[in-house]
């Protein structure tokens, strides 16, 4: 399965919104496209430190994710990327499409000299824990939330 990773244009945020929304977990908490997604992806697009990534395969868009440079003083001010938001069309799960998306994804944290890629994954998400997992990924830390508003 050969597949084209490149940064998001405005006219995909719709398509990458119902990706996202595409599951019971995530569905209510994105909701339905709107203005307040067309803000997001432009400051996204805005900020260097940010990149919304779709992954195509023949023309069509087949995943998305979202990978955020974090510069911060410990470890020796290592740069460190956060992926978020990973997601493939339902369809093609199981095929090896994520997995080349997240070998992609850290391939380009390195490139920008990460010294570290992490992700949070919900605690519901047993598969996706697995598959972390097997692309080396370890369950080091425990993640907190606070809704705000």
């Amino acid at each position: 399965m050969s597949v084209n990773f490149r940064v998001a244009r405005a006219e995909d945020v719709p398509l990458i919104v119902g990706m996202i929304a595409d599951d019971t977990i995530s569905a209510t908490r994105t909701g339905d496209f709107g203005d307040e997604h067309r803000a997001a992806f432009e400051a996204i697009d805005a900020d260097p430190n940010n990149e919304l990534i779709v992954a195509e395969l023949d023309g069509e868009l087949v995943g998305t994710m979202q990978l955020t440079y974090i510069p911060g003083i410990s470890r020796r001010g290592a740069l460190r990327m956060q992926i978020e938001a990973v997601r493939i069309v339902v369809s093609l799960r199981g095929r090896g499409l994520g997995r080349q998306m997240m070998e992609w994804a850290v391939e380009r944290g390195r490139a920008r000299g990460c010294a570290l890629v992490q992700l949070t994954t919900d605690k519901a998400r047993t598969d996706a824990h697995r598959f972390y997992g097997s692309l080396g990924f370890v369950a080091s830390h425990e993640g907190y939330k606070l809704t705000l508003g």
